[in-house]
């Protein structure tokens, strides 16, 4: 699945490219294969509708009995395929931005002696085989991972393998603090989540096509998946105005059309280990996807918005949390309803962001701010002091004092910038570039947002030499 979904979505974007570019279709296309499609050939419409385009679930209309006697373990060249699909799909992510880090591992259920025992491990063979380093491959968490693995995986690579590396802790990002780690990384994916939105939802041009006004006050907003990823986007959509009306967990949804507090449903999910049960809140029937709202965020799994349910959504807004929550033939659907989907590939790309500048951090050995802070600092207060000197020569009589007060704010930020300010900072300005949406006219989609990608990386194989060496591939 995750094969034929990236092979879709090059297609898209490059089809459109290769249109308007005067590059030969190898530059301005990424290569793709051509296995899916016979997902598009009408010989037989009634299957493909009944599997809804994916094959895969197929199994689905087989009696339960049957289905457990089919089930086995995944061959070894079925594991390399999904592993190559789901990097298939973060690549152009990586690319968005300009930065190169994979992927997830879930942990499954381990007693925590158990599962220490499996990541150092695994941590281990990867460095025996030579796929693990701060200059080979840099893995950082995601599902089922936090701080506790990545401070495993460090300290492993650092006393074996990378004994003699000084640069040893820049293996692997989200790491705790005392382990090299960096702050904001907890809350940078939901970060990244509310900035993406906030791109599109404060420009009037992308609100008029959907028939919304500019801004987050009096918007309304699903999230599915109270993780990190759908906690922290709660937080920061919350704080700028707009309202959580809905929120969908494994265990059960809950809904409150007056609003529903993050650190409030925070607090009782610590205590009570679920969402259901929410003061305040009543228990929601049915599929809260398809619940009125104007912005849906699925950050749970993949595969959430599909042909099958695309046509219920009354959002105006998909903001993709989560990794491929919608199939291609959603996407198609979204466009043809005049509904926005904020691409994964760039609206979750706040973790990732913030991971390159953790690892950024371990290798020059110094937090960011930290060379520079009092200087900063000083240099603000003589700035008001020559503002206040200057003021009295002018316009001060008999010598009388006209004093600079900073303001509240202003005496915040006058002390310098911490590492957490400045990261926060950075991660809001790693955003795509809406130019070559702007000059094409198109709503915001998946195949759209591809698009930037290709042309990147047309103009990296350009600058290359390397379409010159595609023109002469058979």
């Amino acid at each position: 699945m995750f094969r034929y979904f990236g092979a879709r979505l090059t297609r898209g974007a490059g089809s459109v490219l290769a249109a308007d570019s005067a590059l030969p279709a190898s530059a301005s296309l990424l290569r793709h294969r051509g296995y899916s499609q016979a997902v598009d050939r009408d010989d037989d419409p009634n299957f493909f509708t009944m599997v809804e385009g994916f094959f895969d679930r197929g199994a689905a209309i087989v009696e339960d009995k049957l289905v457990q006697d089919l089930k086995t373990r995944d061959s070894p060249e079925q594991k390399m395929k999904t592993v190559r699909g789901i990097l298939r799909i973060i690549k152009p992510c990586n690319h968005v931005l300009s930065v190169s880090f994979p992927i997830k591992r879930d942990g499954g259920e381990w007693e925590d002696n158990e599962l220490e025992k499996i990541t150092r491990r695994f941590t281990v063979e990867l460095a025996k085989k030579g796929f693990i380093g701060p200059g080979i491959d840099v893995p950082a968490p995601d599902m089922s991972t936090g701080e506790r693995e990545m401070s495993w995986i460090a300290d492993t690579f650092a006393t074996t393998m990378g004994h003699y590396d000084i640069n040893a802790y820049a293996c692997v990002t989200g790491k705790p603090i005392s382990q090299g780690g960096i702050h904001g990384r907890i809350s940078a994916t939901g970060r990244g989540v509310f900035h993406g939105i906030e791109n599109f939802i404060n420009e009037a041009a992308y609100m008029s096509q959907l028939g919304m006004c500019p801004g987050f006050q009096d918007k309304t907003f699903v999230i599915q998946g109270f993780g990190n990823v759908g906690l922290h986007s709660m937080r920061y959509l919350h704080r700028f105005g707009a309202k959580c009306v809905g929120v969908a967990e494994m265990d059960g949804s809950i809904w409150n059309a007056n609003g529903i507090d993050p650190k409030e449903l925070e607090d009782y999910k610590l205590a009570n280990g679920t969402i259901v049960g929410f003061p305040g809140s009543t228990p929601y029937e049915g599929n809260l996807l398809e619940a009125e709202c104007d912005i849906l965020i699925p950050a749970a799994g993949e595969k959430q918005l599909t042909k099958s349910n695309a046509h219920k959504i009354k959002a105006k807004i998909v903001a993709e949390g989560a990794n491929g929550p919608t199939t291609p033939e959603a996407d198609r659907i979204f466009l043809e309803r005049n509904i926005m989907v904020i691409p994964d590939m760039y609206l979750n790309a706040g973790g990732v962001t913030v991971s390159y500048f953790e690892w950024l951090k371990n290798l020059n050995h110094v937090s960011y701010g930290r060379l520079t802070f009092k200087y900063e600092r000083d240099s603000n207060y003589h700035l008001l002091m020559s503002v206040q000197e200057s003021l009295e020569r002018k316009f001060g009589k008999h010598g009388g004092a006209i004093p600079i007060v900073p303001t509240s704010e202003f005496q915040e930020r006058i002390s310098g910038a911490s590492e957490k300010d400045i990261v926060h900072s950075a991660s809001s300005e790693s955003s795509i570039s809406v130019k070559t949406l702007n000059n094409k006219h198109l709503l915001l989609n998946i195949c759209h947002v591809n698009m930037n990608v290709s042309e990147k990386y047309s103009y990296m194989l350009k600058t290359s030499g390397m379409i010159l060496l595609l023109k002469l591939l058979p």
